[in-house]
Order: C-alpha cells, then sequence, then structure tokens
C-alpha cells in the first residue's frame, strides 16, 4: 500500500512538472509585432492567409543583414524548461530568396523586448518555397536564461515579401507567453499576473 502512494505521489509530482500552456496568435486584429531588429515593414494582409482571414505580411527594407520580427516573447523561465513555437510560413520561390524561418534569442528582462542576451539559435530549414509549409523549434532554456524572444527571421532582398500565419507557443505554465496582442489579452498571462490585475 505504501508504495501504491509513493507511485500515486510521483505520478502528480511529473504531472504538475510538465504541466505546460498553449497560446495561439492568427493576426486577425491590428496588431502585427511586437518589435524587430534590422529594417523590416510589418503588416497585416488578406491574401495569402492560411487561416482565419488575415496574415503578417512582412517586407524586407535592410540593404544588409537578415532583418528579425519579434512575433512571441517567452517570460519567467529557467533551466531545462522546454518552449515550442510553430508558424506558417508562405514564399513562392524555391531554393531562392525570399525565405524565412522561426529563430530565438535570448531575452533577460521581462520589460524590454529590445534587451537580446544571445542567439537562442531556431530551425535550419528555410522551406520549400512553394507556399504555405509548417516552420516549428523546440527550445530547451539553459545558462540562466529567463526569457525566448520567438523571431521570424527572413532572408531576402529589399522589398521582398513573405507571409506569417498561425503562430502557437507551448511553455510551462509558470511561464508568461506574450504575442502582438498580449498586453490586451489576459489569456496569455499567468494565473498569478491575472490576480494581480484585479
Amino acid at each position: 500500500m505504501k508504495s501504491l502512494l509513493v507511485l500515486a505521489l510521483l505520478f502528480a509530482a511529473s504531472h504538475f512538472a510538465l504541466a505546460a500552456t498553449t497560446v495561439t496568435f492568427g493576426w486577425e486584429g491590428t496588431e502585427t509585432i511586437l518589435g524587430n531588429y534590422g529594417d523590416i515593414i510589418a503588416s497585416i494582409d488578406t491574401d495569402p492567409v492560411h487561416g482565419g482571414s488575415q496574415s503578417l505580411k512582412l517586407v524586407d527594407d535592410d540593404a544588409t543583414g537578415t532583418p528579425q520580427a519579434y512575433v512571441g516573447w517567452v517570460v519567467g523561465l529557467s533551466d531545462g524548461d522546454e518552449v515550442t513555437a510553430s508558424f506558417w510560413r508562405y514564399d513562392v520561390t524555391p531554393a531562392a530568396a525570399p525565405s524565412c524561418r522561426i529563430w530565438g534569442g535570448w531575452n533577460d528582462d521581462p520589460n524590454d523586448i529590445m534587451n537580446y542576451a544571445g542567439s537562442a539559435s531556431g530551425q535550419s530549414d528555410y522551406g520549400p518555397g512553394t507556399g504555405w509549409d509548417l516552420a516549428e523549434y523546440t527550445w530547451i532554456v539553459e545558462g540562466g536564461h529567463s526569457g525566448l524572444v520567438i523571431q521570424v527571421r527572413t532572408y531576402s532582398e529589399p522589398g521582398a515579401t513573405v507571409w506569417i500565419d498561425d503562430l502557437t507557443i507551448t511553455a510551462p505554465e509558470t511561464a508568461e507567453i506574450r504575442t502582438p496582442s498580449y498586453s490586451m489579452d489576459l489569456s496569455t498571462d499567468t494565473w498569478a499576473a491575472i490576480k494581480a490585475t484585479f
């Protein structure tokens, strides 16, 4: 009987340790991005669209480098935490620019998305360039970092365009997931943050 109780407690503890929250964002309002690095123009578009009636349009306005659009931000992380993010991307240029991939940057200041604390790496695949395809990556937090900025990293020339839709972010329920509308959407806040609002 004692071993059954120990097993039950271990199962319950593992269940709580694995509890996660998933947030989705589809660019169905007027919000575009949380921030950016490099010159990139973000706007809402109605064609092409993967889901719903709108998508995020990103136009490269940078003569050099790889502009990045910040589409998600997870704060309150600890070493060993796992964050998975995905979005649908659209381009029709196989093996050529424009293209994009999902990328991440560490961020240790929950009040400043521009507080870059190093590359978190990301997906190596640029996509087939044949229309919509899913870009997805999982990060394991390390090095004492407490935040992760999820980026659309573009590879193109000035004027080139890619589209993004249907963002999904999964993180531990102890973290806070922020999307371009997080300040107006209590569902993306942690329970502690929601209680503090009232």
